[in-house]
């Protein structure tokens, strides 16, 4: 559907919509017949499937009101939001630069007032089946940037290696890395993750014929248990690559990885490819004071395995098996997230507008938003690093980069 963008003249604007659309200075937008709208949540789906399973819903009409933001994907202009303003949907598009360009531009938009506004990253993931099965919903805690750390082909490295994959500015993969870029780690409110998973515990998730079947092969292995069960509300974490991966050895490494960058408290169950760049976006508008950081759910129902089950070839189980969970996996975003959307709006006059208190830290590595992070090289005491180090870590990676140009 080709949406376009709507204005309103000032006289209807005043008289015909609810608090959450309020007029635009004209200072700020430079035309007065544009309105601001003020969303109490905002869905951001990251592809055509994810976002479509909101439209056309019983519940609210996401597309009354169709916001063209520049700076948004080519593919998906607009911002969709329903009449009253309460809650939008924005679908930023695929991998890690869609996702930063996408959310950076809707956040500096003067259309938008998102001091107040929760937000749900709500798309589909593969699943590692030692935590979870394809079709559950899964709620994060941490996200974690597991590609972001030197390779070697796994055929030339050292024979006490278990994986190419080792951390920046390190010489093992498990020692921490020493060269820290800031978007590794990211936590989100746990408060707020957990009366998130229990609203969507309330809904039954679909699940198919297929999906059954293809499940059970995980009862091969003990260490696969999770994965064989019927789907369910799982709080664990997501890893985030642009590179679609599949295997056992490659999701082992990242799962080790996202014990390491977390010491050891993350729990590495989804893949998907957007999320820690939707939250460094999210996090330096909240430097600004124009996002809450403490407002962030981060929700992806599983579309797959990250792995086969015993026997199976990688390549079979990314390209030619029949999983059966992809149309439910969808499916769940809407019965899960719906959940979600409504416990929120219900609950907003006597909790959710004042916020959720996070007793947990929240932020990046580097502690941007204050308070001292539970993760990173600071309190780790396998291979400690200083800031101080850090800095000069990325200075020296900076001017072995410049000689090679030269």
């Amino acid at each position: 559907m080709k949406v376009q963008a709507l204005t309103l003249a000032a006289s209807g604007l005043l008289s015909g919509v609810a608090a959450t659309i309020v007029p635009a200075k004209a200072a700020t937008v430079g035309r007065a017949l544009e309105y601001v709208v003020k969303p109490k949540m905002f869905i951001v789906s990251m592809f055509d499937p994810e976002a479509e399973v909101w439209y056309g819903i019983e519940e609210f009409d996401i597309l009354a009101r169709n916001i063209t933001v520049p700076g948004l994907s080519p593919l998906f202009p607009d911002v969709h939001c329903t009449e009253d303003g309460d809650v939008c949907q924005l679908t930023i598009g695929e991998s890690e630069i869609n996702a930063a360009t996408s959310i950076a531009s809707l956040v500096r938009s003067p259309r938008f007032d998102l001091t107040t506004t929760y937000w749900m990253i709500a798309g589909i993931a593969g699943v590692n089946p030692e935590v979870a099965t394809i079709c559950s919903a899964t709620f994060s805690r941490y996200a974690v940037q597991v590609a972001l750390q030197y390779e070697f082909d796994p055929r030339e490295i050292p024979a006490n290696f278990s994986t190419g994959y080792i951390p920046l500015g390190s010489h093992a993969p498990d020692e921490y890395p020493q060269s820290i870029y800031g978007t590794e780690v990211f936590e989100v409110n746990q408060n707020l993750q957990k009366i998130a998973a229990n609203f969507a515990r309330k809904a039954t998730l679909n699940d198919s014929a297929d999906a059954v079947a293809y499940r059970a092969q995980y009862n091969a292995s003990s260490a696969y248990a999770a994965g064989a069960q019927p789907p369910s509300v799982v709080e664990c974490d997501v890893a985030t690559s642009d590179v679609y991966y599949s295997g056992a050895l490659l999701s082992t490494a990242f799962g080790n990885f996202t014990k390491l960058l977390t010491n050891g408290t993350g729990n590495y169950c989804t893949t998907a490819q957007e999320d820690n760049a939707t939250l460094e976006a999210l996090l330096r508008a909240a430097v600004k004071k124009t996002v809450d950081f403490s407002r962030i759910i981060v929700m992806r129902t599983a579309s797959d395995f990250d792995r086969p089950w015993p026997g199976e070839a990688a390549t079979t189980n990314l390209w030619w098996a029949e999983q059966g969970a992809f149309e439910p996996a969808v499916m769940n975003i809407y019965l899960a997230g719906i959940e979600v959307v409504e416990g929120i709006l219900d609950g907003w006059n006597t909790t959710f507008a004042k916020g959720v208190n996070a007793t947990n830290y929240i932020g990046d590595i580097f502690g941007t938003l204050g308070g001292t992070p539970d993760f990173g090289p600071y309190n780790y005491n396998n291979n400690p690093v200083k800031k101080r180090d850090v800095k000069a870590k990325k200075g020296k990676r900076s001017a072995i980069k410049v000689a090679r140009k030269l």
